[in-house]
C-alpha cells in the first residue's frame, strides 16, 4: 500500500486518470466507481486504502446488514428496556440492577489464526478485550469457541497447538480467567479454523462510554502502543476473502500482540474513565486508525481533522495509507475536551502509556480531513466511509438441501456388548472427549471471583463482592444441526446456551452472537445466513431476552468448499447471589437423579451419526423454545428453594455423555433405569433431544411437584452411589461400565493426539 510519493488531494485532482489497484485492495469495480462519485474525483492512495478497509465485509457488514436488521425488528420495548448499549456499539451493555451493568461480546479472528495461529488467536483475545474496555468497563473474563478440521489431520496438528497457546498466553498475561468454551472437530473446518473469542466486563451504569466524537474543539488522543507495519490490512482484508491452497503464504502479516502492554492499557483506561476526562472512546482493532477515527467522526455531531504526523510510529517512512491501515495492537483513541488534555496526558504518563494529540473535532459536520507531511491526503464525508454499501445478495435454498434432510441409515447397537462398545467410542471420540489438554493451559481462577469454570455448564463469576451478585455465561453452536436446517440449528444453539445458563440457577437477560459462514456471494450461503438470523431473533423473542449485539464472519471456506454454517450464540444470565448457584458435580453423599424433559428418537446431525461414520443427514432435533423457557423457570424456582444439588444439561452425546461426565467428575457410581426414558436403550442413551437437564436432589417429591407446576416432564432415573460402575438398565438390556474405564476413554484422546505439542506451562490431568 505504500507509495513512492505523498499522494495528496491536490495531486488526485490534478492527475485524475492514474490507474489504481482497487481490485487488489478488495474493492469491486462498481465500488471504486462509487467512491469516485462520492469524492467527485479519483481517491488518493490514503482514501482508497481507507474506503477499501472500511467497505470490507469485516468492517462494513455490507452483505449482512439487510438481514441483521431483523434483530431490531423482533426486539420489543419490554425486552430492550435493560439494554444500555446494543447492536452497532463495540459491545452490548445490560443493566443488571443495583447500579451494575455487564457488557459482553464475541468476535471472530478466523483467517488470521490460520495464517499465524499463535498471534492470530492472541490478538483475537486482545481485540475483544479492547471492545469491552471501549464501553467503559473492566474486562473480567474471556471464553473461546474453537473449530478445527479432523483431530488427526496435519493442518489441525499445525494450527490447534498454536491457537490454544496464543489464547492461553494472552489471557493469562492479562490476568483474565478463561471460564469456558467449546472445541469442535469437523472436516469442513480443515484449512479454515474458527477462533471466536468472547469477553465479559463490568461497569457502573453511569460509567458507560460510547464511540462518538462530540464537541467542536475537542481533541483526538491516540494512546497505547506505537503504530507499526504489522497487520496492515490485517483482519479487514483477511476477513473478506476465502483461502485457496497455499494462500497462507501470500496474505498480509498478522498483527503482533503484547499482552503486558494491554494490561497496562486496561488500567490506564479505567483511571481515565474514573477521572472523567473522556468524552468518547474507540478501540483500534480491524481497520486500525482508519476505522477508529472515521467511526468516531461519523457518529459525532461535527467533523474531524486528523494529523498523521503526530502519530507515534515504530517504523520509518510509513506512508499515510500504511499508518491508517496498520492494525498494530494495544491502541485506543479518545475524544477529550481541551481543558482535560493535560490531565489525560498525566494519567497516561503515570502508566507509562504513550499518548499523542492527533486531531481535533471540527464544526463542519461529517467532513473527515487527514493531513500527512503537512498536506491533505483525505478529504471525504465520514458517513460515506463508515456506512459502506448495502448489498441485497441473492438468497436461494440450495438444491441439495432436500436430499441432505433425508434420514440415512445409521448403525443401531442392540445388545449390551454393542451398546457398551458404542458408549466407550462416543466418550473417547474427539467430539466428546475431555478438553483438559486445552483448558488446563488457561488460568480459570485468576482475580479470585470465578465461581464455576472447570467442566461447568456455564462460567459463573462474582461481579460484586459486597452483594455477591454474579453472572453466568455460555456460548454454543452446532454447525452440523445448522447445515441440516439453518433456522432450527440456530435455535438449538440459542436453546443450549440458554439451558446451560439456567442450569446454574441464573436468570438469562441477553444474547450475543458470532455468525460464521461461507461466501456471501453464494446464494445458498446467504439463505443459510438469513435463516440462522431469523432463528436466533425469533427464538430470542420467544424466550423474552434481547440480542444485544454480534459479529459476522463471511468467506470461511477453502476454494469452493464452505465450512458448516456456524452461528455461535452466547447467553448472559444474572445470579442475585453466586453462593446459591447450582453446581455440576454430584455431592459426596448418594443422591437421586431426575431427568427433566422428554426424549425422542432424534439422531439427525448427532455425534453418534458422526462417530459411526453414517454421514451427515436427516433433520436436527426439534426445539420448542416454550419448553426451554418452562424448563428455565423450573430451574430458577428450584434454585431459589435449594432443591437441586447438581445439574447437567443434555446436548451433544445425549444422556449417555451426561451420565459419564457426572460419574467421572464426582468419582461415583451411578445406577439408573432408563426404561421409561425411551423403550430403546440405545435411543435413551444417545438421542440428542433438546430441552433436557439431569438434576441431583435429595428432595425428589418436592421437585416432582414443582415440575408439575411448570408443566415440565420429569422422570426419576435412579441414584448415585459408592460403587465403581455406571449401570444403566433398559426394558430388556443392562449395560455396566467401570467409572475408571470411562475416565480413561474420556481423558486419553487429546493428549494422545496433541501431547507432542504441550507447552511448557501446560498441565494435563
Amino acid at each position: 500500500m505504500s507509495t513512492t510519493f505523498n499522494d495528496t488531494v491536490e495531486a488526485a485532482t490534478a492527475n485524475p486518470d492514474l490507474v489504481q489497484p482497487f481490485a487488489e485492495l478488495g474493492l469491486k469495480e462498481d465500488e471504486y466507481a462509487r467512491i469516485r462519485d462520492i469524492l467527485g474525483r479519483r481517491p488518493t492512495d490514503a482514501e482508497l486504502t481507507v474506503y477499501s478497509v472500511m467497505w470490507s465485509e469485516h468492517c462494513s457488514y455490507k452483505s449482512s446488514k439487510v438481514h441483521l436488521r431483523y434483530f431490531g425488528e423482533t426486539t420489543t420495548e419490554e425486552m430492550g428496556s435493560k439494554i444500555l448499549a446494543g447492536i452497532g456499539e463495540n459491545a452490548g451493555v445490560v443493566d443488571i440492577g443495583d447500579g451494575n451493568a455487564v457488557t459482553f461480546r464475541v468476535e471472530s479472528h478466523n483467517h488470521p489464526s490460520f495464517v499465524e495461529p499463535h498471534q492470530g488467536a492472541a490478538t483475537g483475545v486482545g481485540g475483544i478485550v479492547r471492545d469491552i474496555m471501549a464501553m467503559g468497563a473492566r474486562p473480567i473474563a474471556v471464553m473461546d469457541q474453537l473449530r478445527f478440521g479432523p483431530a488427526d489431520a496435519p493442518d489441525t496438528q499445525r494450527v490447534l497447538p498454536g491457537i490454544v497457546d496464543g489464547i492461553s498466553h494472552y489471557g493469562n498475561c492479562l490476568g483474565l480467567p478463561n471460564i469456558g468454551g467449546e472445541t469442535v472437530f469437523d472436516e469442513s473446518y480443515a484449512g479454515n479454523p474458527l477462533v471466536n473469542a468472547l469477553c465479559v466486563g463490568t461497569l457502573k451504569v453511569e460509567d458507560l462510554k460510547l464511540a462518538f466524537a462530540s464537541g467542536a474543539g475537542n481533541k483526538v488522543m491516540l494512546f497505547g502502543s506505537r503504530t507499526g507495519l504489522d497487520g496492515i490490512g490485517g483482519v479487514s482484508v483477511l476477513g473478506s476473502a476465502s483461502f485457496e491452497e497455499g494462500e497462507e503464504r501470500k496474505l498480509p502479516a498478522v498483527q503482533v500482540g503484547d499482552p503486558f502492554a494491554e494490561k497496562v492499557l486496561i488500567e490506564c483506561c479505567l483511571e481515565l474513565y474514573s477521572a472523567g476526562v473522556v468524552v468518547g472512546i474507540q478501540d483500534l482493532g480491524g481497520g486500525g486508525l482508519a476505522c477508529a477515527t472515521s467511526e468516531l467522526a461519523a457518529a459525532g455531531d461535527g467533523g474531524m481533522t486528523v494529523n498523521l504526523d503526530a502519530v507515534p510510529l515504530r517504523a520509518e517512512n510509513m506512508s499515510a495509507a500504511e499508518i491508517l491501515a496498520s492494525e498494530s495492537q494495544e491502541r485506543m483513541c479518545a475524544v477529550v475536551t481541551p481543558e482535560n488534555v493535560a490531565r489525560f496526558r498525566e494519567i497516561c504518563a503515570k502508566w507509562d502509556v504513550t499518548c499523542a494529540e492527533i486531531g481535533v473535532v471540527t464544526e463542519e459536520k461529517d467532513r473527515y480531513l487527514v493531513i500527512h507531511r503537512g498536506e491533505t491526503v483525505i478529504d471525504a464525508p465520514a458517513s460515506t466511509i463508515d456506512e459502506g454499501p448495502v448489498y441485497h445478495r441473492p438468497v436461494e435454498r440450495p438444491s441439495w438441501q432436500d436430499e441432505l434432510q433425508l434420514e440415512g441409515e445409521i448403525d443401531r447397537p442392540v445388545d449390551a456388548a454393542e451398546i457398551r462398545e458404542a458408549w466407550l467410542r462416543m466418550v473417547a471420540s474427539p467430539a466428546l472427549s475431555s478438553r483438559a489438554f486445552i483448558t488446563e493451559q488457561y488460568d480459570r481462577y485468576v482475580r479470585g471471583n470465578t465461581v464455576q469454570a472447570k467442566n461447568a455448564n456455564a462460567g459463573v463469576l462474582r461481579i460484586d463482592e459486597t452483594t455477591n451478585r454474579g453472572v453466568a455465561v455460555s456460548a454454543d453452536a452446532s454447525g452440523r444441526y445448522t447445515k441440516l436446517e439453518p433456522n432450527t440449528g440456530a435455535r438449538l444453539a440459542l436453546a443450549e446456551a440458554y439451558r446451560n445458563v439456567v442450569a446454574t440457577g441464573a436468570r438469562p437477560v441477553a444474547v450475543t452472537n458470532c455468525l460464521n459462514f461461507g461466501s456471501p456471494e453464494d446464494p445458498g450461503v446467504m439463505w443459510q445466513f438469513r435463516e440462522a438470523v431469523h432463528g436466533i431473533a425469533d427464538g430470542s423473542r420467544e424466550l423474552g431476552i434481547p440480542v444485544s449485539g454480534g459479529n459476522v464472519s463471511f468467506y470461511n471456506q477453502t476454494g469452493e468448499e464452505a465450512i458448516l454454517p456456524t452461528p455461535v450464540v452466547g447467553v448472559l444470565g444474572v445470579l442475585d447471589n453466586v453462593d446459591d448457584s447450582i453446581g455440576n458435580v454430584l455431592p459426596r453423599e448418594a443422591g437421586e437423579l431426575y431427568l427433566l424433559g422428554e426424549t425422542f428418537d432424534e439422531f439427525g446431525g448427532s455425534i453418534w451419526q458422526q462417530v459411526s461414520g453414517a454421514g451427515l443427514s436427516g433433520l436436527p432435533p426439534r426445539v420448542d423454545l416454550a419448553n426451554e423457557k418452562s424448563l428455565g423457570e423450573l430451574l430458577l424456582a428450584a434454585a431459589a428453594r435449594h432443591l437441586v444439588s447438581a445439574a447437567h444439561d443434555l446436548s451433544e452425546g445425549g444422556l449417555g455423555q451426561t451420565l459419564a461426565e457426572l460419574a467421572i467428575h464426582a468419582d461415583k457410581g451411578l445406577n439408573v433405569d432408563l426404561s421409561l426414558v425411551h423403550p430403546d436403550l440405545f435411543t435413551a442413551l444417545f438421542s440428542e433431544s433438546a430441552s433436557r437437564i439431569l438434576v441431583a436432589t435429595d428432595r425428589g417429591a418436592e421437585l416432582v411437584d414443582l415440575a408439575a407446576e411448570f408443566g415440565v416432564p420429569v422422570l426419576k432415573l435412579g441414584a448415585s452411589d459408592d460403587s465403581e460402575s455406571v449401570t444403566v438398565a433398559g426394558a430388556d438390556t443392562t449395560v455396566d461400565i467401570p467409572v475408571e474405564q470411562l475416565r480413561r476413554a474420556w481423558t486419553d484422546t487429546l493428549p494422545e493426539l496433541f501431547g507432542h505439542a504441550v507447552g511448557a506451562n501446560a498441565v494435563v490431568d
